[in-house]
C-alpha cells in the first residue's frame, strides 16, 4: 500500500522517473530550482528519506560517502571503480528470483536491492600496473 505522498516527495518522484539517471540530494535541490519547483534543501533529504522507507526511490552509497538517488523502476547496477569513481551501469541483475525466494522464505516484503561491485576500472589498472 503506497503512503500518500506530499507535493515535495511528488516532484522528487516525478523529476527522477523523469531524468532517468542517479541524482545526489544536492542535484535533485538544483535540477528542481532550474524547474522553478525549487524546495528547501533539507525539504529535500526529509522527502528523500520518508520515500527511501516508503520503497519508493532507492539509494547508493558511493565510496566518496555521497548517496545517489533513482526511481526503483530503474533497477540498475553498477560496477564502481575505488581509484576513480567512476560507476559503469550493468544490464544484468542477477538477483530478481533470490528477491523472491526471500520475500517467500521470510516474509519480508522487499521493495528494492541494491548490487554493486567495486574494484578497479581498466584505465585504473593499466595505471597502477605502471603499463
Amino acid at each position: 500500500m503506497k503512503a500518500q505522498r506530499n507535493r515535495s516527495q511528488q516532484r522528487i518522484i516525478k523529476l527522477l522517473y523523469e531524468v532517468n539517471k542517479p541524482l545526489s540530494a544536492q542535484e535533485i535541490y538544483m535540477e528542481l530550482r532550474q524547474r522553478n519547483q525549487a524546495l528547501g534543501l533539507a525539504t529535500v533529504y526529509r522527502a528523500l528519506d520518508s520515500l527511501k522507507l516508503e520503497g519508493a526511490v532507492q539509494a547508493r552509497t558511493l565510496p566518496t560517502g555521497e548517496s545517489l538517488y533513482e526511481s526503483i523502476e530503474r533497477d540498475q547496477h553498477y560496477l564502481t571503480c575505488l581509484n576513480c569513481g567512476a560507476s559503469v551501469p550493468i544490464k544484468e541483475c542477477p538477483v530478481h528470483q533470490l528477491e523472491e525466494q526471500l520475500e517467500t522464505s521470510h516474509k519480508f516484503q522487499v521493495f528494492y536491492h541494491s548490487l554493486e561491485f567495486f574494484g578497479l576500472c581498466a584505465k585504473c589498472q593499466a595505471f597502477t600496473n605502471g603499463s
